[in-house]
């Protein structure tokens, strides 16, 4: 019996319990947060952001960089939500936080010229940050309204927050 066999049979027995459901080999499944999830992490930010006197869009993506939720705080510069919501996309396109990726950016970096690609969407500086759960990408955060430092601090306190929210 080779190895291939031996999965038949279990993919069998288990079809047969009706109690485990058998995913089709050659499937990638992808894991993602939910609604709930990111609204609630939103809603730490938002608060964060309060005691810090400023007014921002939060933007929260699935693993896809696809926006499942975007708060604006009354007050928040307009331009802010396509920023808040390019940063989340970045961070889950590229799995790495805005910042890093400007870095890399940056003059003679190796990758220098990236934000003129897809679609002017990716973006270069801080206030971005990827989500992590067990060590698989399941979404992103975008963070804009403040001055890019309280960005990067309101984005990688929400990515802080996410197993709180969580469990």
């Amino acid at each position: 019996m080779n190895e291939k066999d031996m999965e038949q049979i279990v993919r069998g027995v288990l079809a047969g319990m009706g109690t485990a459901k058998v995913q089709p080999t050659g499937i990638q499944t992808t894991k993602s947060l939910n609604l709930e999830t990111a609204v609630a992490l939103i809603d730490k930010v938002k608060a964060q952001a309060e005691r810090m006197g400023i007014k921002v869009v939060v933007a929260v993506a699935d693993a896809a960089g696809h926006p499942v939720a975007v708060h604006c705080m009354d007050g928040a510069y307009i331009g802010s939500y396509d920023v808040a919501v390019n940063k989340a996309f970045t961070c889950a396109a590229f799995k790495m936080p805005t910042a890093t990726l400007g870095e890399l950016a940056a003059p003679g970096g190796s990758l220098y010229g990236i934000q003129f690609t897809n679609g002017g969407k990716i973006v270069v500086f801080g206030g971005g940050d990827p989500l992590y759960m067990n060590d698989v990408l399941i979404g992103a955060i975008g963070v804009s309204g403040g001055s890019a430092e309280q960005d990067i601090e309101l984005s990688a306190y929400g990515k802080n927050m996410l197993k709180e929210v969580i469990s």
